[in-house]
């Protein structure tokens, strides 16, 4: 009788001991907001939640590198903004020159601002930010991934955007225009100077086209971003529906529990203060 008296006892305190570590975790999750912590609570869920949080770190990748992306391409399109408008500013240059009435100071002022430009122009070729990233790739566009089986130009080449410019069927640089131009103005006649102006407007028509590549691609990098936060958000909204703290359920089966234990330890203490005769009658 004793002897099972005492099972029945054992099987009272470790019922009470379920009973505080579900207090205790219904706590846990109620002050840190998430159910599931370990795979017991849910093993099915566990899985679901270890699946997400996969996809959300490849998408937390994604997303970095569409940043990174994002931010060489605006570099990149600021600086061929600035390339047109000091294209303009030559054309103007050389239209001046060809005033007959301009002095050789005012020429050689010119001749001045030119130099500027051509050495302003190859700055922005060869820009590279803090960390030595350049503002255009070199020979080769890199490729980006940014979601799964996607890898994107960010940015053109510096060879694209300088080099290969026809100028009346003859391919040239930007710097060989601006260089011609220069010397033109230098020794040259006014018709060298009004063929250096031809040769700089085919320049900056070539670099227009250049800045209508470069914004194709920044759309397409901010058309991929907003899908990636899209999907990041419903991967986050599925995560917590699984593993998010259910409040209302939780504190009323926390108070419930508690009463429970509390009911319980009051019984056991009684059952405890009582004399083997009692318990045997």
């Amino acid at each position: 009788m004793v002897g099972i008296t005492n099972k029945v006892l054992l099987a009272e305190v470790r019922r009470q001991q379920q009973l505080s570590q579900d207090i205790v975790d219904g706590q846990t999750a109620i002050s840190s907001g998430k159910t599931l912590t370990k795979p017991s609570d849910n093993a099915l869920a566990w899985v679901q939640v270890s699946d997400i949080g996969r996809a959300q770190a490849q998408q937390a990748a994604w997303q970095s590198n569409v940043s990174t992306g994002s931010t060489r391409a605006n570099t990149a399109e600021s600086n061929l903004d600035e390339m047109n408008t000091l294209l303009t500013r030559a054309q103007e240059l050389l239209t001046s020159a060809r005033n007959g009435s301009m002095n050789d100071t005012g020429k050689a002022a010119i001749i001045e601002e030119m130099k500027t430009i051509r050495s302003t122009i190859d700055s922005l070729l060869n820009q590279k930010d803090y960390n030595g990233v350049p503002a255009f790739d070199d020979g080769q566009s890199i490729l980006v991934p940014v979601s799964r089986g996607l890898n994107l130009a960010v940015v053109g080449t510096r060879q694209e955007v300088s080099e290969g410019i026809d100028v009346n069927g003859t391919p040239m640089s930007l710097d060989d225009i601006l260089a011609q131009s220069i010397t033109a103005l230098q020794t040259g006649t006014d018709t060298d100077v009004a063929a250096s102006l031809d040769a700089i407007k085919a320049g900056q028509q070539h670099v227009v086209l250049e800045q209508t590549k470069q914004g194709v691609r920044s759309d397409r990098l901010d058309t991929i971003g907003t899908r990636l936060t899209d999907i990041d958000l419903d991967l986050t909204d599925r995560r917590n529906n699984l593993e998010s703290t259910d409040l209302t359920k939780v504190i009323s089966s926390v108070s419930a529990k508690l009463l429970q234990l509390n009911a319980a330890q009051s019984s056991f203490a009684r059952i405890n203060q009582q004399t083997l005769f009692d318990l045997i009658k």
